[in-house]
């Protein structure tokens, strides 16, 4: 339903309390007592039967009995009579509702029922909103607006926070109150029955109190939406991520490499790149990482420069910014030269720039300064630590005086206790981002870096809801598929099909026969032509070389004979309960100079196909040097995929090794990517390994589940 009519949940005119209670122990009581002390501006108005009064609050047998029009409707009753109450709302006009009850899907198949109720009840009135059921409430400071359970009000800020853990929301608003840190919104989700994250990103879009978006995430529903809602938001504010259950074992139940290579989380990440959003693996980091965000002063690269009047932190940076795989800025001649000028002559003549430990505030000042106006520096990390002959807070009031007239970011660590304070002060007033080791400094320098670049490909790229398939397929090779597909049956499709099935999508495959007995083998692999391959093909086995059901390089028919036997004898031996639909035979190839690599894809449960690529062979999931995209995928995309593979640098051309034939793996992982998309019964495939020499990509085996 997108935005419409959220303004009745964040700002209401006025709010009643369905469950409203005066004892100290129930919700209803909470919420109220949370609206009075919030500072509300609008009329409350408490609704129960059992009272005439709630906190001082005149109390209302029934929700229409309220003596004026409601806007948000806040339900506290007990789980069971939560249908009846939604219908009533609607019935009396009322657009905002807000369930925090609990005793829902998360209880069961009676819970589940129950949900089920409620969405009927609200299907019945247009336009009708739903945050919720099973939640802690949401608060919007500005407005004065707590309608929530949790303790204590936080001052109005310029972070929305979204979570779908209520124990969360406590925890970190009982965070904000020690930390004086301030929110435009705070909404705890739960079930999300209605208004769900992709809803609120676009609402706060457009709310002017509202600079960036932290969001705590435990699954997305209503992928489209989101990743549509995200990738606009992100064009305009950031949006920062926390993404429980990084290492759930969700690959257990796949039957291909690339099915258990490309799990939960990886398909999360490449969503978040996708849209734009900033991951981070830490609550620490989520709202320092939001503040430094929303501060809108980003590198237009990833190289940074160091500046610290101690070499300990600047080496501390160093490892901590190497570590994280970014780059440590090479300064130029002409910066060097300027350097030597201001320096004493021991100064390390190299980036990190150590100023020495006796330098007065303009010695750190002009050797920042002229850090910064280099042009191989894309931000620059002032560290400053507690010496005998510093002056700290001189040195952050003479800081600010010289970042003003830069455009680079300046991220600033003030190291030590008490002197230090002052400085840390003057910073944080100037918003030059503070911290306290150089190693959460670098983190943070990371993430607008990784922002920055989002940033960048979401303004390169067109719509990616609407991205044109890269080559659009014939209608004969969608009816190939089509009359391949109808004559399988449900799970493990069988390699020659398999292969079939690609070919008929243009991705260049090893030639492969069935044989049925081994005669036929001995008679297929002499028209093929010698050296050959057999392999065994049965839908229980997936992974062949660990039942011995490969035999590689067979020269002549005896071989080809004797492998046959060989091989059904492997199989029943370590899984006597296969059924054999026979052997495929297939060319030996050996390209030279060949990289394995393996490609796949599979499909997932809300963000629909997904694509993979990585290095290949029998050590793909042993290696898991990988690259997951969402699909569509386009030439560029595919480009980048492989470019963030460990081993690309092999790809490229490595020492004597003559340079991939990239364009045409790029080409099959959009030829993949339209055949996930154009046939919706394909669930996994990979091919591995996919052979890449310098003039040829061929895949020699592929595995497939419909």
């Amino acid at each position: 339903m997108s935005s419409k009519n959220l303004d009745k949940l964040f700002r209401p005119r006025n709010v009643a309390v369905i469950g409203a209670s005066e004892k100290a122990t129930n919700i209803g009581s909470a919420v109220v007592k949370n609206l009075l002390s919030g500072g509300f501006a609008g009329q409350i108005f408490p609704v129960n039967p059992k009272y005439s009064q709630v906190h001082g609050l005149r109390c209302y047998p029934q929700i229409f009995d309220a003596t004026q029009p409601i806007d948000l409707a806040v339900v506290c009753t007990p789980a069971g009579i939560v249908p009846d109450i939604v219908e009533q709302c609607g019935a009396a006009g009322i657009r905002g509702l807000l369930i925090i009850t609990a005793g829902f899907r998360e209880m069961g198949s009676t819970g589940r029922e129950l949900e089920e109720q409620v969405r009927i009840a609200a299907g019945k009135y247009a336009d009708l909103r739903i945050i919720g059921p099973n939640c802690v409430g949401l608060l919007s400071p500005g407005w004065g607006l707590n309608a929530s359970f949790a303790a204590g009000n936080p001052q109005a800020g310029k972070i929305a926070f979204l979570s779908q853990s209520g124990a969360l929301c406590t925890a970190v608003l009982d965070w904000a109150l020690d930390e004086n840190v301030g929110f435009s919104h705070f909404v705890s989700v739960g079930n999300m029955i209605d208004v769900d994250f992709g809803d609120l990103l676009e609402y706060f879009l457009t709310d002017g109190s509202t600079e960036a978006v932290v969001m705590y995430i435990e699954a997305i529903t209503s992928a489209a939406k989101f990743l549509a809602a995200a990738r606009t938001f992100s064009m305009s504010k950031p949006i920062i991520a926390y993404k429980a259950g990084r290492f759930a074992e969700s690959a257990a139940a796949t039957r291909s490499h690339t099915g258990a290579m490309a799990g939960e989380d990886s398909i999360y990440e490449a969503a978040f790149a996708r849209t734009g959003i900033v991951r981070v693996n830490d609550m620490e980091a989520l709202f320092d990482c939001a503040e430094l965000l929303a501060r809108r002063r980003f590198p237009t690269g990833p190289r940074l420069g160091v500046v610290s009047n101690a070499g300990g932190p600047g080496a501390m940076a160093t490892d901590a910014l190497l570590a994280r795989k970014g780059t440590l800025a090479k300064l130029q001649p002409t910066s060097l030269e300027q350097l030597n000028a201001v320096l004493p002559t021991c100064w390390s003549k190299q980036n990190p720039v150590d100023v020495l430990g006796d330098a007065p505030p303009t010695r750190f000042v002009a050797a920042t300064d002229i850090v910064l106006g280099d042009p191989n520096v894309d931000a620059v990390l002032a560290l400053f630590a507690p010496q005998a002959m510093s002056e700290p807070t001189e040195t952050a009031r003479q800081l600010i005086s010289i970042v003003r007239n830069h455009s680079k970011p300046v991220l600033a660590v003030w190291m030590g206790g008490r002197s230090m304070k002052d400085g840390i002060a003057l910073l944080n007033q100037a918003r030059i981002p503070t911290y306290s080791t150089p190693e959460k400094a670098v983190a943070a320098f990371q993430h607008l870096v990784t922002y920055a670049r989002y940033q960048q490909e979401l303004l390169d790229e067109s719509d990616m809801t609407s991205m044109p398939l890269a080559q659009p397929t014939a209608e004969h090779q969608r009816q190939a598929v089509n009359r391949l597909m109808a004559q399988q049956k449900p799970g493990l499709v069988n390699e020659v099909t398999a292969k079939a099935i690609l070919q008929a999508y243009e991705i260049p495959v090893n030639e492969t026969v069935l044989a049925l007995t081994a005669d036929e083998a001995a008679t297929k692999a002499a028209d093929i032509g010698f050296p050959v391959v057999l392999k065994i093909l049965s839908p229980q086995v997936s992974h062949k070389t660990e039942v011995g059901g490969v035999l590689l390089n067979l020269h002549d028919a005896a071989a080809v004979i004797a492998g046959f036997d060989q091989i059904l004898t492997n199989v029943k031996h370590a899984q006597p309960d296969a059924a054999i639909d026979g052997v495929s035979v297939q060319k030996m190839i050996r390209l030279e100079n060949g990289f394995e690599l393996i490609v796949g894809a599979k499909r997932d449960s809300e963000f629909g196909p997904v694509l993979m690529v990585g290095a290949g062979g029998i050590t793909a999931e042993i290696l898991q040097d990988k690259a997951v995209e969402l699909a569509p995928v386009d030439a560029r995309r595919a480009l980048k995929m492989l470019q963030r593979l460990r081993c690309w640098k092999l790809l490229d051309g490595f020492r004597n090794r003559p340079r991939a034939n990239v364009e045409q793996v790029t080409q099959v992982l959009q030829r993949l990517s339209q055949l996930m998309i154009e046939h919706p019964e394909i669930k996994e495939l990979d091919i591995n390994p996919l052979v890449v020499s310098a003039t040829d990509v061929l895949a020699l085996d592929a595995r497939m589940v419909v």
